[in-house]
């Protein structure tokens, strides 16, 4: 997986590149295609993931498969928190 940093729309120094590589790593990550209206747009997907840190990030991230372009990326708030840690508990 190559990520591609070029145009991000968030501050790099606050989260940077290898924590949100980290969170994409984490084998606990869940992945979403939300619903769009549009049909023409490019598909653009959120990603919930956790840092060796214990770092809670969300992304928002475009992808060809092969490259990845993360368009914004935060810290979960706590309803997703709560959300990823209730998925993770259903698959053990």
């Amino acid at each position: 997986m190559e990520f591609d940093w070029i145009g991000c729309h968030f501050d790099l120094k606050k989260i940077t590149p290898p924590e949100i590589e980290e969170a994409f790593e984490d084998p606990f990550s869940i992945r979403l295609l939300p619903e769009t209206d549009s049909s023409g747009a490019e598909a653009r997907y959120f990603a919930l993931g956790k840092t060796i840190n214990n770092r809670f990030l969300f992304s928002l991230f475009w992808t060809d498969g092969k490259n990845y372009r993360v368009i914004f990326a935060r810290e979960m708030v706590e309803e997703e928190v709560s959300f990823y840690e209730r998925k993770n508990a259903e698959w053990v």
